[in-house]
């Protein structure tokens, strides 16, 4: 099911970053407009799904049991760190490449600015949205995000796991009154503004959706269950009839079909697909990838191709198939020995 999630999540941001840079796709527009201007504007909502499968997953890999496993929480978030960044940094060096070769081929909008060291390192260090840099490829500040919500998941769940005289219960409790906190004050007020779209708090909201119905799913009493998921749709429904958005909306949905796939037992089981198994392997290195692959075969059939719109639409399924050929490469050949490096070495843990 994550991988299903994964897979369509990525195809769709795919699709978005087609409809929405690039040449191309001004004459696939004339063939099918609103399909067109659905990916363009209302594609982007995947990263909802993104989002919630990671603060789903971030549960079941830090605290399984809503108690912080680990012993160091800044090892872990270092590993974190390795094993994201590293993937994303040889991204960015394929991308700026990508940038060059679009750039002699092509003038375009949509061609990012030559790269500067600063902006280089401040990618790098995660911080390019923070620090107002512009961005060297498209979705790229997703990975920047993706990480602050690991920290902010990491640090709630050590203040949990420290309060003084806790039981065990105690704490577990105190884990869900800390991630519902934060997230409703993403509900509420953090992710109805955008200018706070650049860190963490904006996103809580569908982040914490994910993690709430993991541990809301493991809870033995039917009762004890059934209140929590009904608590956590109410109260979400009260953000959205306090203002409506559309994603969160999705998000909710998203976590309660991972919730009941798991409590129902068809979490790792269905959809049977090797296809959607492989797509959502692979899913993290298409992301990285797919902005500056797609540039260099707009860039190409811009200067070489017919200006038709047969021939433009026929060179964005050129792009999005170039773009999964190039992350499935990128996928085995980088990503899979870069990610080795921030897997968790065998350590202490915190008993429950």
């Amino acid at each position: 099911m994550v991988d299903a999630f994964k897979a369509v999540a990525s195809q769709l941001i795919v699709l978005h970053h087609l409809a929405f840079y690039g040449p191309l796709s001004d004459g696939t527009y004339l063939l099918a407009p609103d399909l067109v201007a659905w990916f363009s504007q209302d594609a982007r909502m995947a990263v909802q799904v993104f989002l919630v499968v990671a603060g789903f997953l971030a549960a079941r890999s830090l605290a399984p049991q809503a108690i912080l496993m680990t012993a160091n929480p800044m090892a872990q978030l270092w590993q974190r760190y390795v094993r994201v960044a590293l993937p994303y940094v040889a991204a960015l060096l394929v991308a700026m490449v990508c940038t060059k070769l679009a750039d002699h081929w092509m003038q375009h909008d949509s061609l990012p600015d030559s790269p500067t060291v600063w902006q280089f390192v401040s990618h790098v260090l995660l911080l390019q949205s923070l620090l107002d840099v512009d961005s060297l490829s498209a979705g790229v500040w997703y990975v920047a995000i993706d990480f602050q919500l690991f920290a902010l998941m990491l640090l709630l769940l050590w203040l949990a796991r420290r309060w003084p005289e806790a039981s065990s219960l105690g704490r577990r409790r105190l884990t869900h009154a800390l991630v519902w906190a934060v997230g409703l004050a993403s509900l509420f007020y953090f992710n109805r503004d955008a200018d706070w779209d650049d860190w963490a708090v904006y996103f809580f909201g569908a982040y914490g959706l994910g993690a709430l119905a993991y541990w809301f799913s493991q809870v033995p009493s039917l009762h004890a269950r059934r209140w929590r998921m009904w608590g956590l749709v109410l109260l979400t429904l009260l953000a959205l009839a306090f203002d409506f958005r559309t994603r969160i909306a999705l998000a909710l949905t998203v976590a309660l079909v991972l919730a009941w796939s798991l409590r129902k037992g068809w979490l790792y089981t269905w959809p049977r697909s090797p296809v959607l198994a492989y797509l959502g392997k692979i899913s993290y290195s298409v992301f990285l990838l797919n902005f500056p692959v797609a540039l260099v075969v707009n860039a190409w059939f811009t200067r070489y191709a017919a200006a038709d719109v047969w021939v433009q639409t026929a060179g964005v399924l050129v792009a999005w198939l170039a773009c999964n050929l190039a992350g499935a490469a990128f996928y085995h050949l980088v990503e899979c020995k870069l990610s080795r490096l921030g897997r968790p070495r065998a350590s202490q843990t915190v008993p429950a």
